[in-house]
C-alpha cells in the first residue's frame, strides 16, 4: 500500500511539473487542449461526488448501530471526535476572515460573479434543505437535502431490528458504494492527466500574476488553520484531560510521519495501532476499537478544508457570506467530514458536490487541485494526530471509569 501511494505521488508530482511547463509555453493550441481536459474532469468530479458522499454517510451511520456492545468507549470516541472536528472548522473559519483571500478575477473563471442582494437568512437556509419529496433533491441537485436524506436513512437502518430485509438493504447500499468507489479509483488512476491540465492553466495564470495573491492567501488559510489545530488546539484538549501532549506526540510520531507521506489514514492504521499500544501504552481493547473508528470518522483537516474551500468558492460566486450562512456551513462541514468514511480524495469530492448543489463556480476547485496533494499530506498527518489524541483521551477516561467501578465494589 505504501509503495503504491509513493508511486502515485511521483506520478502526480510529474504531472504537476509537466503541466507547469506547458502553461509557461503560452501556446494557444496547448491551452485549448488543457482547457478541454480540465472541463471534462470538472464534470466527472461533479458526476461522482454527490452519490459517493451520500452513500458514504449512510454506510457510516449504519455502522454506528453495530457498536452497542461497547457503548462507553464508542460514546467517548464520538464525543471527542465531534468536539475536535467542530473546533477545527471554527479555526478554519477564523483564519479565513482574518487572512481574507481576494476573489479570482471573473474573466479567469469565465463565470459571472455578480453579488447577490442580501442573501438567504439562516431560517430560509434550513427550510430550503428540508426535502418535501425524495425525487426533487436529486433532480434539482440540492446536495444538502440529499445529505439530510442520507443521514436519515443511515440512522434508520442503524436502529432497525436485524432481519433479512434489513440485511438485503444494507448489502445493496454497500454494493452501490463499492461501485462508485471503483469508478473513483478509475478516475484517480487517470488523474495525472487532469492534474497536468489544471496545473497548466494555473501556471499560465500565476505567470501573469493574475491569481497569485488570492490563491496564495487561500492556501495560507488552509495550512495555518491546520498548524493551529495540530500544535495548539489538540494539545490543549490533551492538557485539559491531564495528559502530557509531548509524551503522546513522541509515542505517536511514527504514525504521524507515515501519514504525511502516504496521505492515507487507513494505510497508516497498522503503525498507529502499534504506536498506541507499544509506545503509548494504550489498552488494546481501547485502541483496536477507537482507532479504526477514528480512521473513518475523525477528520479534523477535512472539516476545515470543506468549510474554507466552500466559503472561498461561494465568495468567488458573489454569494453573500452572512453570519447565518457561515454558521450553517460550519455545521455542514462537520457533518460531511464525519460522514466522509473511506472516500478517496473525499474532502475534494465533498466540496465539489456541495458547491455544485448551490450553483457556485466549481471551476475554482480545478485551480485548487494542483496544490491539493500538499494540502492532503498536511491534513492526513493532522487527522492521524487527532486520532491519536482521541485514543489517548478515551483510554484515560476508560481507566478512570474502571477505577471508580472497582472503588464502588
Amino acid at each position: 500500500m505504501v509503495k503504491t501511494d509513493r508511486k502515485q505521488l511521483f506520478w502526480w508530482i510529474g504531472a504537476l511539473v509537466l503541466g507547469t511547463v506547458l502553461g509557461l509555453l503560452h501556446l494557444d493550441w496547448v491551452d485549448g487542449i488543457c482547457a478541454f481536459i480540465a472541463t471534462v474532469y470538472t464534470r466527472l468530479f461533479q458526476f461522482l461526488a454527490v452519490p459517493t458522499v451520500a452513500l458514504a454517510i449512510t454506510t457510516t451511520l449504519i455502522s454506528f448501530g453495530k457498536q452497542r456492545s461497547t457503548r462507553k468507549i464508542f460514546g467517548h470516541t464520538i464525543t471527542y471526535t465531534l468536539l475536535t472536528t467542530l473546533v477545527a472548522a471554527l479555526v478554519g473559519m477564523g483564519m479565513y476572515f482574518l487572512i481574507a483571500p481576494q476573489n479570482i478575477p471573473a474573466d479567469v473563471l469565465g463565470t459571472a460573479t455578480t453579488a447577490q442582494e442580501g442573501g438567504l437568512s439562516f431560517r430560509d437556509h434550513v427550510i430550503s434543505v428540508i426535502p418535501n419529496n425524495v425525487v426533487q433533491p436529486l433532480l434539482s441537485g440540492n446536495v444538502l437535502s440529499i445529505l439530510l436524506i442520507a443521514i436519515a436513512m443511515g440512522l434508520a437502518l442503524a436502529y432497525m431490528k436485524e432481519s433479512e430485509r434489513k440485511a438485503v438493504l444494507v448489502k445493496g447500499i454497500e454494493g452501490l458504494q463499492e461501485l462508485f468507489f471503483t469508478l473513483i479509483k478509475a478516475l484517480i488512476w487517470t488523474l495525472p492527466l487532469g492534474i497536468t491540465a489544471f496545473s497548466a492553466q494555473l501556471s499560465a495564470l500565476l505567470a501573469g500574476g493574475i491569481i497569485l495573491g488570492s490563491l496564495g492567501k487561500y492556501t495560507a488559510v488552509i495550512l495555518l488553520g491546520n498548524m493551529i489545530q495540530f500544535f495548539v488546539v489538540l494539545p490543549v484538549f490533551l492538557i485539559i484531560r491531564g495528559i502530557n501532549p509531548m509524551k503522546v506526540f513522541r509515542a505517536m510520531s511514527p504514525a504521524v510521519v507515515m501519514a504525511l507521506f502516504t496521505k492515507s489514514s487507513a494505510a497508516t492504521l497498522p503503525v498507529t495501532l502499534s504506536s498506541a499500544e507499544d509506545r503509548l501504552g494504550v489498552d488494546p481493547k481501547v485502541s483496536r476499537f477507537v482507532l479504526p473508528i477514528c480512521t473513518t470518522v475523525n477528520m479534523n483537516g477535512c472539516a476545515a478544508f470543506i468549510l474554507v474551500s466552500s466559503l472561498y468558492v461561494m465568495q468567488n460566486g458573489g454569494m453573500a457570506l452572512g453570519i447565518g450562512t457561515v454558521l450553517l456551513w460550519v455545521l455542514v462541514s462537520v457533518i460531511s467530514a464525519v460522514g466522509n468514511a473511506g472516500v478517496p480524495m473525499g474532502c475534494f469530492f465533498l466540496t465539489v458536490s456541495l458547491m455544485t448543489g448551490i450553483g457556485a463556480p466549481v471551476e475554482v476547485m480545478g485551480l485548487i487541485l494542483p496544490i491539493y496533494t500538499i494540502i492532503d499530506m498536511v491534513e492526513t498527518a493532522e487527522n492521524v494526530w487527532s486520532d491519536s489524541c482521541v485514543c489517548a483521551m478515551t483510554d484515560k477516561d476508560m481507566k478512570i471509569d474502571k477505577t471508580l467501578s472497582e472503588e464502588n465494589i
